[in-house]
């Protein structure tokens, strides 16, 4: 693998743009569009939130068909527990955009992210889509990872090339998210392109193994989502044998796949809202893989231990109370803890449990000041 400059237009047959529609009264830019020259294999993971976004909701019903060939991105509002309205407008927008490029709604995929219980400002999506689609070009992809963003501080973006069945193919993404991140998802958008050739169900299993070890195995503040999506659209521009499961070329490309996840991932945890400090927490001697991601969720969503972090405070204590309390046969004796300097901004910690012989590693932050300002004045 190499990485090259770019994001998401990095790979051949797709463009992008982002500018502003007047959703944020900041007006920074706030609607993305990504595009690709023809209909794409698609997967997408999204949100376990039971309070859906109408966005999720449309995107879901599409992404059946396992092919896309857009997606329209707002940020600045949720459209969530918005109503019918806000079904309506999710899906009058694939259509404004389908209807401008010329190509079937059913291949236009919707996401928002922002304040949730707003009504969805339609109109002004509507005098901006014929802007947005005559931006489309291959370095927009640069605004479209602006446009996506809330209250993140630094752009997300990450772009790739591999070998497989001996040609170049090249994976690009961009990803938002920097609060309101818990598993499954985190408040967190993310879009991956690539011009490799797979078959829908072998994209599909990628897509969820690679989420799984890497956007699911961060935390910032252990609150749940309503909006969370990623998408991976693959177009097969590079002309190479169909990528199926199992086979060489499809853990060469799961590899590539993983990597670009757990680079956002990263991204996302280190600009948390306030952050000082990026944890790492490794948890080694779990019976299973369960109860390791368990372990090591407890002690990251531990507002004790975050704390600690803030204030450069090596507590063992508060990660050992978190392992407690989850119901472990764990005792004393039995449980290791190290950590690293607590007054650098990259801090591990390492837990051994003894149980047995699987592990996993989470990430999260510190809990500081600057995130209560943060989130006590979002609205």
């Amino acid at each position: 693998m190499k990485l090259i400059e770019g994001g998401v237009t990095a790979a051949t047959g797709f463009k992008a743009n982002g500018l502003s529609s007047g959703i944020k009264r900041s007006g920074k830019l706030d609607l993305a569009l990504i595009a690709c020259d023809q209909p794409a294999v698609c997967a997408g993971v999204f949100t376990k939130n039971s309070i859906k976004a109408a966005p999720v909701v449309v995107s879901q019903q599409k992404l059946h068909r396992h092919q896309a060939q857009a997606i329209l991105v707002n940020s600045g509002n949720a459209n969530c527990f918005t109503g019918n309205f806000g079904l309506l407008y999710a899906q009058k927008s694939t259509e404004l955009i389908a209807g401008l490029l010329n190509i079937s709604a059913d291949h236009v995929l919707v996401a928002s992210t922002g304040i949730i219980g707003k009504p969805l400002p339609y109109k002004k999506i509507e005098k901006a889509a014929s802007r947005l689609v005559q931006g489309l070009s291959k370095r927009g992809g640069a605004l479209a990872a602006q446009a996506i963003l809330t209250t993140d501080k630094k752009v997300k973006e990450i772009a790739l090339q591999t070998k497989i069945g001996g040609r170049t193919v090249t994976i690009g993404a961009c990803a938002k998210g920097s609060g309101m991140i818990q598993p499954n998802m985190a408040t967190m958008l993310a879009f991956i392109t690539t011009d490799a050739m797979i078959q829908p169900q072998a994209l599909d299993l990628a897509l969820h193994r690679a989420v799984e070890k890497t956007f699911n195995c961060i935390s910032v503040d252990g609150c749940m989502s309503t909006n969370d999506m990623v998408s991976v659209l693959a177009n097969g521009f590079v002309g190479h044998t169909p990528i199926a499961e199992p086979s060489k070329d499809y853990e060469i490309f799961c590899a590539a796949l993983d990597f670009i996840c757990l680079d956002l991932a990263h991204k996302i945890v280190k600009d948390a809202e306030g952050a000082t400090k990026f944890i790492e927490i490794t948890i080694e001697g779990a019976k299973d893989d369960e109860q390791a991601k368990a372990v090591g969720l407890a002690i990251a969503n531990s507002n004790l231990v975050k704390c600690a972090a803030f204030g450069s405070d090596p507590n063992w204590g508060r990660v050992a109370a978190a392992v407690g309390s989850l119901g472990l046969h764990v005792s004393e004796k039995s449980l290791k803890i190290a950590f690293s300097s607590f007054k650098k901004p990259h801090i591990d910690i390492k837990v051994d449990l003894n149980l047995g012989r699987h592990r996993a590693v989470i990430y999260t932050a510190d809990l500081s000041t600057e995130y209560v300002k943060i989130n006590g004045r979002y609205n």
